[in-house]
């Protein structure tokens, strides 16, 4: 698959948001209308007629990808926000990511024992951020049918924590 107009589209940001880091900066894909456009049909389509029940996403990027594939195949959408943003009951983890740790919530009754679950985010890096959501769901009962990235940063690993699922990326860089 020849995403050149997605790679083109990201823009990279030396030493953010510490030195030695090169930021791939997802929100030039998003401006970008055509980008955003093939980005998001390409992981609809990957995802489409897999009786997918919810997406499942991380502020704030991944709410951006998330919510338009969930419309594009029908499917419910979940957010997980940082710690004290949902208004509801929630359960939590927290959990390890690049550059310190952080916490993550998602309401108790979003997702119903059984239901088949997409987890959606922009970027996979050390994979931190995704394993903390795969607990979440896994704990709300939800079955994984498969995690979708658009971009991978396939030096830093990330998808190794969670090697049970099947990960797919539409764009890997290679950092080193």
């Amino acid at each position: 698959m020849n995403n050149a107009l997605l790679e083109k589209s990201i823009r990279n940001i030396p030493d953010f948001p510490k030195p030695g880091i090169l930021f791939r900066d997802v929100t030039t894909l998003i401006q970008n209308k055509d980008a955003f456009k093939k980005a998001v049909d390409l992981l609809s389509k990957k995802y489409k007629n897999k009786g997918l029940n919810k997406i499942v996403a991380v502020e704030a990027r991944g709410f951006i990808f998330g919510a338009a594939i969930a419309h594009k195949i029908g499917a419910g959408f979940v957010p997980v926000r940082k710690k004290g943003k949902l208004p509801y009951k929630t359960i939590s983890t927290t959990y390890e990511l690049e550059y310190g740790t952080d916490t993550l919530e998602i309401h108790k009754d979003a997702i119903i024992p059984g239901e088949k679950i997409l987890i959606i985010d922009d970027l996979l890096a050390t994979g931190g951020t995704v394993e903390a959501v795969i607990k979440l769901v896994n704990q709300l009962g939800g079955k994984i049918a498969g995690i979708g990235f658009v971009i991978e940063l396939v030096d830093l690993k990330g998808k190794e924590k969670f090697k049970d699922y099947p990960v797919f990326s539409l764009i890997k860089f290679n950092e080193k």
